[in-house]
């Protein structure tokens, strides 16, 4: 089971997670990719929940869209720390809540969820599938959802990775056709699928609507 982070981890990860060049570099093209997708729902009317929020990383960007936003997350002090960042803004706010147990949202609650970086921790296909349910209910037309599709030279980078800086991190890859059966399992549609970088990375980021609200 998961732990949510304490105080001193969140404020530990925010330092340290994007430092590196390689990171930075992958920060910046998940952002300039979640703004061509945001381009495509009509950002300005919508009403967001960002699920893992972490820190609050993609946080500045919604908002800068004119979007009303609810941060979760399943430790408190990352939705603090959310909150904290863009405090001054009234279209703002934050919820604890484990995905894995349930949201505590309604129905189409949200015209868009935001999931980043957590489809891949998701080891098991009834797991993934719950969530999934989950994420269509409380969003009415949207979800925007990054997954690690297979791929052997980055699988080959991540064992060469973990073995040199003793790593114990372990993602999640599945095929092409096990995303859109589990997608299509939870009633919505794959729009289009983004690939952060074609061929040498597995993570894709995915445009997905709700099936009623295909033409």
């Amino acid at each position: 089971m998961n732990s949510p982070f304490e105080r001193h981890e969140v404020e530990e990860y925010e330092r340290k997670r994007y430092r590196g060049a390689d990171q930075k570099f992958v920060d910046q093209r998940e952002k300039r990719i979640l703004r061509k997708i945001l381009e495509k729902t009509g950002a300005g009317t919508l009403r967001v929940l960002d699920l893992p929020c972490g820190y609050g990383r993609f946080s500045r960007l919604l908002l800068d869209k004119g979007i009303t936003l609810v941060s979760s997350d399943l430790s408190l002090y990352m939705v603090k720390r959310a909150i904290d960042k863009d405090r001054q803004v009234d279209r703002f706010s934050g919820v604890v809540a484990d995905a894995k147990q349930g949201l505590p949202f309604k129905k189409g609650a949200f015209r868009l969820l935001l999931s980043m970086r957590f489809f891949h921790h998701l080891h098991e296909r009834k797991v993934r599938e719950s969530i999934l349910r989950e994420f269509s209910y409380v969003s009415s037309e949207w979800v925007i959802l990054s997954y690690y599709q297979r791929n052997w030279l980055h699988s080959l980078q991540r064992k060469l990775r973990r073995r040199i800086k003793k790593s114990r991190t372990q993602i999640k890859m599945i095929s092409r056709q096990e995303f859109y059966e589990e997608i299509e399992a939870a009633g919505l549609r794959v729009i289009k699928i983004f690939p952060l970088f074609r061929g040498i990375h597995s993570q894709q980021i995915a445009l997905l609507k709700k099936k009623q609200n295909l033409a």
